[in-house]
């Protein structure tokens, strides 16, 4: 059974990377690979002594709860990341993203690729890496028209958003795993890790600045598009009233979640709920034809479906390895192996960039108790790092990574071939970083 699963999950994971060489959309791929996985463990429960001797009952009420809790934790991201993706397009149609695009007057790709990213570093820290990513990326598309250079700096986005989200307790999902859980306190992951992250983003800007040359060019503007939107426009108040609330709700989400301690979901739909109901009563007095182009069941249109069932497929396959403990085995393996912390750490970040870092840190999490390594120790500092920067190193190694590839459909290979160099180069900075602080 073990084998079987891990060649099924390998298997999917090559035709994800090839799905422009074999036309195949990868949304299929992940949702038949996720399936597969769990049917697999189905066969391989079924075989064993225990469903022989009339157990299966129990085993399979073991497999069921097991995916419905899975299931729970991964509705809870798509929920998220449909609700923020649905804000983001809200605002972009009333062209609210004019607040900034408007003061981003440079065509010089280094220039640009630094503003971006800086900007990407500082909002995931507030917000969290893949909200930050899905507003960065829609930015991205208002201001650039060429696909290599959208691709690139939808690539630095991610390396951005990975850096600024580690260092900050509710910048990704990791981190937020192991402050409340009391593997790490605010202030504390914040001074030990701020350096490290900085570090991780520095370098690779550094890298790439040596390399860019050149300008970059706007989206072009069709006749059509201009009397399209002259018919049906928006007002300067409308774009600043949707900019500010969209900007409002989205930073409110981790206020939120402190504050009622909800799942984040929860805070992104009150935020949609809330920009729904004011442009429902924005364009009440308007045409039928404009309430219709500006209205939120208009606009859930736009939204990339295929990358979310795409992001539930990934999900449930790693869900199916985290049930199998193939995941646990892989965490008590290196443990075993090396025993050093700065070693299992970085070989976690490194493997969270091809399976899921949630079920890796949470498996390291049941794996080390909290008195073996006490609280803000060296450990989990490290493993706070190593997990949240190192999916960047392949782009379906973090939220960020599937968000940006939905949003901007950047090419796994692509990635593979002009980013991870620098994310590998980033990644392994920040951990020689941290090692020589502490």
């Amino acid at each position: 059974m073990g084998l079987l699963l891990v060649g099924v999950f390998i298997l999917g994971y090559v035709l994800i990377a090839l799905e422009h060489t074999l036309k195949i959309d990868k949304a299929a791929t992940a949702l038949l690979t996720g399936v597969f996985c769990w049917l697999v463990l189905l066969v391989g429960f079924e075989s064993m002594p225990a469903f022989q001797a009339g157990a299966s009952g129990d085993m399979h009420e073991l497999l069921n709860e097991s995916l419905f809790e899975h299931l729970g934790e991964i509705s809870g991201i798509l929920f998220f990341l449909l609700g923020a993706m649905t804000i983001v397009e809200l605002v972009d149609a009333h062209d609210g993203f004019r607040a900034i695009t408007d003061r981003i007057s440079t065509t010089n790709r280094v220039v640009l690729l630094w503003v971006i990213s800086w900007v990407s570093f500082v909002l995931s820290a507030g917000l969290d890496n893949m909200t930050t990513t899905i507003i960065m990326c829609a930015l991205i598309r208002r201001i650039v028209k060429k696909q290599e250079n959208v691709w690139l700096l939808g690539g630095f986005v991610i390396l951005s958003a990975n850096a600024g989200g580690a260092f900050s307790p509710i910048g990704d999902v990791t981190t937020i795993m192991l402050w409340i859980g009391g593997q790490v306190t605010t202030f504390n992951i914040m001074g030990a890790l701020f350096l490290p992250s900085l570090i991780s983003l520095l370098v690779p800007l550094l890298a790439a600045s040596f390399f860019l040359r050149g300008t970059v060019q706007p989206p072009e503007v069709h006749l059509a598009d201009e009397l399209t939107h002259a018919s049906v426009g928006t007002s300067r108040f409308e774009q600043n009233a949707l900019f500010a609330l969209g900007a409002i709700g989205l930073l409110s989400v981790p206020v939120f979640k402190s504050t009622t301690h909800y799942p984040p979901y929860m805070g992104v739909l009150l935020a949609l709920g809330v920009l729904w109901y004011f442009t429902e009563l924005l364009h009440r007095t308007k045409t039928p034809e404009t309430r219709r182009n500006f209205a939120v069941a208009n606009i859930l249109r736009r939204i990339d479906t295929p990358s979310i069932l795409f992001f539930l497929g990934i999900l449930l396959a790693v869900g199916a390895l985290d049930t199998s403990g193939h995941l646990r085995l892989l965490a008590a393996t290196l443990d075993q192996t090396f025993g050093n912390i700065y070693i299992i750490n970085t070989l976690i970040g490194i493997l969270s960039s091809m399976v899921d870092n949630v079920p890796l840190v949470a498996a390291t999490m049941g794996m080390y108790p909290l008195t073996e390594y006490q609280p803000d120790s060296d450990f989990w500092n490290l493993l706070a790092y190593c997990a949240g920067t190192g999916g960047s190193i392949l782009i379906i190694g973090s939220a960020a990574g599937v968000a940006a590839m939905g949003i901007l459909k950047i090419d796994f290979i692509w990635y593979l071939k002009r980013i991870s160099v620098y994310a590998l180069l980033g990644y392994f900075s920040g951990v020689l970083v941290y090692y020589f602080m502490h």
